[in-house]
């Protein structure tokens, strides 16, 4: 079988011959359905500092996945050959798939555990599946499980892309009062879809909001900086997004008033299976670009790119 591995920062993805996987003990075999490309992937091929996740290369990417068990290891018996799954990426010792020892869904078959596995409903499709378990997860985690939104509460989201729509969604349908940031045009025209009360270039725009939570799924410094400016006071600001390692912010407005910052990373197994209840209610359905394995490549360039609307997903 093909797949995209990494070899090396700065490296293209190459397209590689590699043996198809054999589930072992405690493992089972995925067919892949669905794959979804996300801006880490872009970050991974382009900044030194991703290296020490990739101890072993090549490696197959791809860490956004769902599809259908083809084999079922020793110990792995309460799974079955046929069943819907979506694979929560990160295992329990920190690797992940698409990194460290674990190829991920860059190809049509990859090894899972149980660390990974979620059933899958069947009125969730593969594609939508597979874009919950990074994109989804991570923002659910951010806002319910770390930002703890609820009704009533008044939230910030910055950033409307992949992570940050399935956010702020989620958020409303808590019963939340959300307003979005983004500088991208085209997305801010989603706020409706989204159900947002308010949508602007910048979250400083709702400093007279009194917001309790912001969560920061774009990561670019002045970002963050603009959430601890933003909040009200005892708010707490909920950091997600990479895009800069590094922000510079003022201490006044955190002392002042009583602000909590959090990080947040990935979600957990009970976080998926939320969000498949969710959108095996029809109302999560975040926009998505259905491509094929063979242009993964391009979009991962797009998403370097920038101004893409939607998350990008591989269908097998």
């Amino acid at each position: 079988m093909k797949a995209w591995q990494f070899t090396g920062t700065n490296n293209p993805l190459e397209l590689n011959e590699v043996p198809e996987p054999h589930a072992g003990p405690g493992q089972v075999v995925v067919d892949v359905k669905a794959a979804g490309v996300c801006h880490s992937d872009v970050t991974a091929l382009d900044d030194p500092g991703w290296m020490p996740l990739f101890f072993e290369l090549p490696r197959t990417m791809g860490h956004e996945n769902a599809g259908v068990i083809s084999e079922v290891g020793e110990g792995m018996e309460r799974w079955k050959v046929g069943d819907r799954v979506g694979l929560a990426p990160v295992m329990s010792d920190g690797d992940a798939l698409g990194y460290g020892k674990w190829d991920g869904g860059f190809g049509p078959k990859l090894l899972a555990t149980d660390d990974n596995l979620v059933r899958l409903p069947d009125e969730v499709p593969f594609d939508l599946a597979a874009m919950a378990t990074d994109a989804g997860l991570t923002a659910y985690h951010a806002v319910m499980a770390v930002g703890g939104a609820r009704r009533g509460m008044k939230v910030g989201i910055i950033g409307l892309g992949g992570l940050g729509y399935i956010g702020a969604r989620v958020a409303v349908l808590a019963g939340a009062e959300v307003y979005g940031a983004e500088i991208n045009p085209e997305t801010r025209n989603l706020a409706d879809e989204i159900g947002l009360s308010g949508v602007a270039e910048s979250i400083s725009e709702f400093k007279d909001r009194n917001l309790d939570l912001i969560v920061d799924y774009a990561g670019f410094g002045t970002t963050t900086a603009a959430g601890v400016e933003t909040l009200a006071e005892f708010g707490t600001l909920v950091q997600v997004g990479m895009g800069r390692l590094e922000a510079t912010i003022n201490t006044y407005p955190i002392i002042i008033n009583q602000l909590s910052i959090k990080g947040s990373k990935s979600g957990t197994k009970d976080d998926l299976e939320a969000l498949y209840d969710l959108m095996k209610s029809g109302k999560l359905n975040p926009p998505m670009n259905i491509i094929t394995q063979a242009e993964i490549p391009e979009a991962i360039n797009k998403l370097r790119t920038g101004g893409v609307v939607g998350r990008f997903i591989a269908v097998y």
